[in-house]
């Protein structure tokens, strides 16, 4: 298939693009600088240049496609807005020919009850509470003709990029050590980046209104991915109170906070994903 992706310049659409062209897809990327159009065609898109905000752009090129993955993204107040109006422009472009993948998150389920699936009930932390509204208008599509599918990564990590890296593994933000929020009992479900890639890419064939959590079926506690990362970097841990964190980290710590065993059963089952990498805290050590 040809497919229109945005967000191929960032940390998971550079895995994305050799993903989907070892499956035998041609990929066009959009792209908001001359550096970024260079490192998309480096790894085999063709580039085109604009932003999540210009909506004739992606609704021309999501003619031009036969599927269209979302995962782009803007980090400003208007997020929630510049998200939906990128994702009816590309399901307008699209006009139902083939899937459009869209991009949640696992967040949304806020602190689990044991393990929880794609039919649990939203509780999300300020961060992601926007995202709810909008996958619902998303999948409603599927009601009208449209073929919106639905990619729930957990907390992603891997290859020095992410989250955690980017959170956790430079001491000194607070303390000189790295932090721990609170005394990290609490549970992540997460995925590596090259194995959440895979999970798009198996994605395209999945039914209109499908909705698939992209985690791994074990879930170590945020003490241990935080220790992982203090031995990869050679510092200390500091449990913090999450007031403190949330000084440094904004929002951001809420969600770190969380709770969650989130189960990515389904696609396995449906789509024959199988992750590679299932030893987070081996990896980050």
């Amino acid at each position: 298939m040809n497919i229109f992706l945005t967000g191929g310049s960032g940390y998971l659409g550079r895995h994305l693009i050799p993903v989907l062209r070892g499956h035998g897809h041609q990929v066009t990327a959009l792209t908001r600088s001359e550096s970024s159009a260079a490192l998309v065609a480096d790894l085999g898109a063709t580039p085109a240049h604009g932003e999540l905000t210009d909506l004739d752009v992606l609704r021309a090129n999501a003619s031009a496609a036969d599927a269209v993955i979302h995962v782009g993204q803007v980090y400003s107040a208007d997020t929630h807005l510049i998200d939906l109006a990128a994702a009816q422009a590309l399901l307008a472009g699209l006009d139902g020919r083939g899937p459009y993948l869209h991009t949640g998150g696992t967040w949304v389920f806020g602190d689990t009850d044991g393990i929880a699936e794609e039919t649990a009930p939203h509780r999300p932390p300020r961060l992601t509470a926007w995202r709810t509204e909008n996958e619902r208008i998303v999948l409603a599509h599927a009601d009208s003709g449209g073929h919106p599918v639905l990619v729930m990564p957990g907390l992603v990590y891997g290859n020095g990029g992410g989250i955690i890296e980017q959170a956790f593994a430079v001491p000194g933000r607070i303390t000189g050590a790295v932090p721990c929020i609170g005394d990290g009992g609490n549970h992540w479900s997460l995925v590596h980046v090259e194995d959440i890639a895979e999970l798009y890419a198996l994605a395209l064939s999945a039914p209109a209104g499908a909705t698939y959590a992209g985690t791994l079926d074990t879930y170590p506690t945020q003490a241990e991915i935080v220790g992982a990362v203090a031995k990869s970097v050679g510092a200390t841990v500091a449990n913090l109170d999450p007031g403190q964190v949330e000084t440094q980290l904004g929002v951001l710590a809420e969600a770190l906070s969380l709770d969650q065993r989130v189960s990515g059963a389904r696609a396995r089952r449906e789509l024959g994903w199988t992750p590679r990498h299932t030893d987070p805290v081996v990896e980050l050590s």
